[in-house]
């Protein structure tokens, strides 16, 4: 729970008891939680001190433990709630715990080919990719660039505009270039000469500049390469956005957040079936919540971080599974 808007220090692990279910909703025992920069970037926007403490944490999966009167999973397509699914939920509040009771609209039944990790590290940045890609309009056959290609909304997207056929020039660092290619984009590094290099590379004219990253150099780079400023769409650089007359998104947004409800139980649809991966960068235990977030909102992280809760006692330390 965040107990102030300033920053890390203000997030603590509590002790609080778990509602029981309502009509419409579910207890689920939290087996993993995504980690994204999201869940310290809406804590520092707050500043009402009656939000206090505010619950931390917007993707899980885990278990059914409880079910409420007329609770039906997936906003009705998977049927009613049961003991003992396992499930996945995206845009709860308070993900980071042992337990959560939420409407049940917003879980949706995992396959047992999905790994809980996969499952809680898969919806934000799912997304938001695929609003992206939407958006952008871009058909079967076009080229977009994409900064920040390499993290965990970049590879999303990579995975699912090749689906769509689209060529997508993914920029990184450099040594972020094979994890570039492997999901389906053409790599292009970061530094002086971006622009020149992004073009040699193209196979035709740029569609449109996708932004994950909210660099100065990706602003500039993709002001130079797309005259449509309706097609230059960042979720990272909401000023430069108004600054230049270009396309911002957030999951706040009204449109976004009905298009990125919309898109949840295709997304698990395509990872329980294999077209889709999440790359796991690093998990932690509850206990070390805070250096998770550190780590991704602070540092940066190259692929998911994902919050591991219940199952065997393990060490606080994280793990890298930067290999997976």
């Amino acid at each position: 729970m965040a107990h102030g808007f300033t920053g890390l220090d203000d997030f603590v692990l509590d002790q609080r008891a778990v509602p029981a279910p309502g009509p419409g909703e579910i207890t689920v025992a939290i087996s993993a939680a995504g980690v994204n920069p999201a869940d310290l970037k809406h804590v520092r926007r707050a500043a009402d001190p009656a939000l206090l403490p505010m619950p931390i944490g917007y993707e899980i999966a885990g278990t059914v433990t409880a079910v409420g009167p007329g609770a039906r999973l997936g906003c009705g397509t998977d049927g009613p709630a049961a003991l003992g699914r396992r499930v996945a939920a995206f845009r709860v509040h308070g993900g980071y715990a042992e337990a959560l009771t939420f409407p049940a609209a917003d879980a949706f039944v995992l396959a047992e080919t999905v790994d809980d990790e996969s499952a809680a590290g898969l919806l934000l940045a799912g997304c938001t990719a695929a609003e992206l890609l939407h958006r952008c309009g871009a058909t079967a056959g076009q080229a977009v660039v994409l900064h920040g290609a390499s993290g965990a909304v970049g590879t999303t997207l990579l995975q699912l505009a090749r689906r769509a056929g689209v060529v997508v020039i993914g920029t990184a660092g450099p040594q972020r270039q094979e994890a570039v290619r492997r999901f389906g984009g053409i790599p292009v590094p970061y530094g002086p000469g971006l622009t020149a290099r992004i073009r040699a590379v193209a196979p035709g004219p740029i569609t449109a500049a996708l932004d994950c990253a909210g660099t100065p150099e990706a602003i500039a780079t993709r002001l130079e390469l797309v005259a449509d400023r309706a097609r230059i769409i960042t979720v990272a650089a909401a000023p430069a956005a108004s600054e230049h007359g270009l396309v911002f998104l957030s999951g706040s947004q009204p449109d976004s957040a009905a298009f990125r409800d919309g898109v949840r139980g295709e997304l698990l649809h395509l990872l329980a079936a294999g077209a889709l991966e999440v790359p796991i960068a690093r998990t932690f235990d509850l206990r070390a919540a805070r250096d998770a977030l550190e780590l991704v909102a602070l540092s940066g992280s190259h692929g998911k971080v994902v919050l591991r809760i219940s199952g065997p006692p393990e060490s606080a330390a994280p793990r890298d599974e930067s290999t997976r």
